[in-house]
């Protein structure tokens, strides 16, 4: 069973609410390896951990643009070659 827990951290204001959603695995049987490997996944799935790699720095818009423009560039080649290939 998964359970997903929801914190209300109020800065003050009602304006500024944020709300922390925490990820959640409950471990069975003692098998922690099991409970590991589905946290593992749910990070992965949720995208936690690369919302934080991206924010550990300031990134600059100019940069920013470039990166993702570099990104767009790359799945658009990688469309064409699929096209390419397949007729």
């Amino acid at each position: 069973m998964i359970k997903r827990m929801t914190k209300k951290y109020n800065n003050y204001n009602r304006e500024n609410t944020v709300y922390f959603t925490g990820l959640n695995v409950e471990v069975t049987n003692d098998n922690f390896n099991a409970a590991l490997r589905k946290f593992k996944r749910k990070v992965d799935d949720s995208g936690v951990l690369i919302e934080y790699i991206k924010r550990r720095h300031y990134e600059k818009p100019s940069v920013k643009r470039r990166r993702e423009k570099g990104a767009a560039r790359s799945r658009w080649l990688k469309k064409e070659r699929k096209l390419s290939s397949d007729g």
